[in-house]
């Protein structure tokens, strides 16, 4: 695993003191089938991506009050009727910052919204431990992020087969050709890639090009779609803001795209929507 920027370490650390404060148990894939049977009803996130509600890529939008690198984005935050704006104008799915001290998030929030939205629903938070995944199941998620940067290789397979066993859908992140290689051992249905760089915090599409190129190197068969046989939905982060950046990402092999600051800074979330995904 790869040493960490100061930020990364500064969350993981917080991280280690709020998941000493859960109750000590061991999770297995068989408590998570419960708590998911608990509901009335299952929300398969990954097969939402596959058809998008609008023209491709589907689209991820992000309920986000603030984040380190840019302060508060959403001032008067709703997070419920930022929620259902997003379901109106098309979103395929939603992710929900849960983490409180740096990103201003809740699980509250993700409870909230459950009860408010029919689209399935992604905890993004910094999950370092089995009982964070239970807890995104009983707050009601039905995908949970796991990044490969913060993650020892035993972890990230351990947290995989977890959830996958389940019926959770997760989404793992990399950003480097690195963490990109230690992701698909694993075999994820999902990878995230995010073009912001976690030491600097630049942002630059070209990461998205780069991993997407790197995967197909891999495995260059194609159906007659042109989608590459056997490989996992690819999810492009950060750094979005333009159709054209959304096209570019599409030609790159984005199946999907997450977005939360550009359309809380747009004004008309409806109309943002709308440009990006048409």
């Amino acid at each position: 695993m790869k040493k960490m920027s100061n930020f990364l370490d500064k969350i993981v650390e917080e991280k280690k003191g709020e998941v000493a404060r859960l109750p000590a148990r061991l999770v297995a894939a068989g408590d998570l089938r419960d708590a998911l049977l608990e509901r009335s009803e299952r929300r398969d996130f990954a097969a939402a991506l596959r058809c998008p509600r609008r023209g491709g890529p589907a689209l991820i939008a992000e309920v986000k009050k603030a984040s380190p690198s840019a302060g508060v984005i959403a001032n008067n935050f709703d997070p419920v009727r930022l929620a259902l704006e997003y379901e109106a104008a098309g979103a395929s799915c939603l992710s929900v910052l849960t983490d409180e001290k740096f990103f201003q998030g809740s699980l509250e929030h993700l409870r909230q919204i459950r009860q408010r939205v029919k689209l399935p629903l992604l905890r993004k938070d910094f999950i370092i431990d089995e009982r964070q995944i239970l807890e995104a199941v009983e707050w009601g998620a039905d995908a949970i992020l796991l990044i490969a940067a913060i993650l020892s290789d035993e972890q990230l397979e351990k947290f995989h087969s977890l959830a996958v066993e389940a019926g959770l859908t997760a989404l793992v992140e990399v950003h480097d050709p690195g963490e990109l290689e230690r992701a698909l051992k694993i075999s994820p249905q999902l990878i995230g890639i995010n073009n912001r760089d976690l030491k600097t915090f630049t942002v630059d599409l070209a990461t998205t090009e780069k991993l997407a190129a790197q995967i197909k190197r891999r495995d260059p068969a194609e159906t007659a779609s042109g989608r590459r046989a056997g490989r996992p939905l690819l999810v492009a982060e950060s750094g979005i803001h333009t159709r054209a950046d959304v096209e570019r990402l599409k030609r790159a092999g984005a199946d999907a795209i997450l977005v939360g600051e550009s359309l809380l800074r747009g004004g008309n979330i409806r109309e943002k929507i709308r440009e990006l995904i048409g």
